[in-house]
């Protein structure tokens, strides 16, 4: 969702605009493009040479994580940095693939400066329209990305000079990395595209962990607005059993079934009616090499229907 664009004979059903798509910018400074030249390459200084990092895929559920503590998941997102989940060294820059920012093939932003804050969603708390996660741009790091996707036949990568974080990104970041002083770039999904497609996207980024930078897939493992209830509502059986079933197709190596998901699994239109947060995780997942092992980082749930399962993938050496 967010920012997507048109595609001819596929439109998203009016359930999944719920989260609200009406973008608010936040009017935060630009500093010149030293800056964010020099905190790429302080973070490259701080990423031993030839360490590999672990992917990840996290569950960011509703946006109001950014501001209530009586959500389980904030808790473990916060704790992020002091438990070292993704390892003792900071990473030099993070790629997050959201699933708000949609287009019709590879997208990046390429942002010299500080990254806007995106608030992609209406009818919440006012405070949280004053949140702001100013985290460095990464053009270098896009155009990395933007040459590997086009030497695996994924292109034209198309440029996006403006656009900053949408809340997939700069909401479980502020918890992750408060101090917002690491360089971070977007990479979109191609939704009437397939898992597969996302999973071979995702090989093509493998050489990215070898370079320091932390991919993240951020999206929901359950995803159907229309289902959710009450905060402390039990969870229905088919989101239970869809994230069951995701759950043991990924720590035992299933990962063809998890491409394939809407026939392999239960339930798994109702727990996705649309693609666009479940394809990050795909990406993660491929990023990590088939060879990778997944484990489960996170558990929990809010609304009877968003699972904030997340997942980390270390390949095996």
């Amino acid at each position: 969702m967010g920012q997507s664009q048109a595609r001819a004979g596929r439109s998203k059903p009016a359930a999944t605009r719920e989260e609200g798509e009406a973008e608010k910018r936040g009017d935060i400074g630009r500093p010149d493009a030293t800056t964010t030249a020099g905190a790429e390459e302080e973070g490259r200084r701080r990423v031993p040479r030839g360490s590999a990092m672990d992917t990840f895929f996290l569950s960011h559920g509703s946006p109001t994580l950014s501001i209530d503590e009586s959500i389980p998941a904030r808790h473990f997102f916060k704790s992020w940095l002091p438990a070292r989940v993704a390892g003792d060294s900071p990473p030099r820059a993070i790629l997050v693939v959201s699933g708000h920012w949609e287009t019709a093939t590879p997208a990046v932003n390429v942002i010299r400066g500080s990254n806007d804050t995106i608030h992609d969603f209406y009818g919440f708390p006012k405070p949280m329209y004053q949140l702001k996660y100013p985290a460095p741009g990464a053009p270098d790091l896009a155009q990395r990305t933007k040459e590997l996707l086009q030497q695996a036949g994924f292109g034209p990568v198309k440029e996006d000079h403006s656009r900053g974080l949408d809340h997939g990104a700069w909401v479980p970041l502020m918890l992750m990395y408060p101090d917002a002083n690491i360089p971070v770039c977007q990479l979109s999904v191609q939704t009437d595209r397939d898992g597969t497609y996302h999973y071979n996207l995702g090989k093509a980024l493998a050489p990215l962990r070898e370079e320091g930078v932390l991919i993240l897939g951020s999206g929901s493992a359950t995803h159907n607005l229309r289902k959710m209830g009450p905060p402390d509502a039990p969870v229905p059986q088919w989101a239970a059993e869809f994230d069951a079933w995701l759950k043991d197709a990924l720590l035992n190596g299933r990962y063809e079934d998890v491409n394939w998901y809407e026939e392999k699994a239960p339930h798994g239109k109702v727990a996705h009616p649309w693609p666009d947060h479940f394809y990050p995780l795909h990406v993660a997942l491929g990023a990590a090499g088939e060879s990778a092992k997944a484990e489960q980082i996170h558990q929990s749930w809010t609304n009877a229907t968003l699972s904030y399962a997340s997942y980390r993938f270390t390949t095996s050496n």
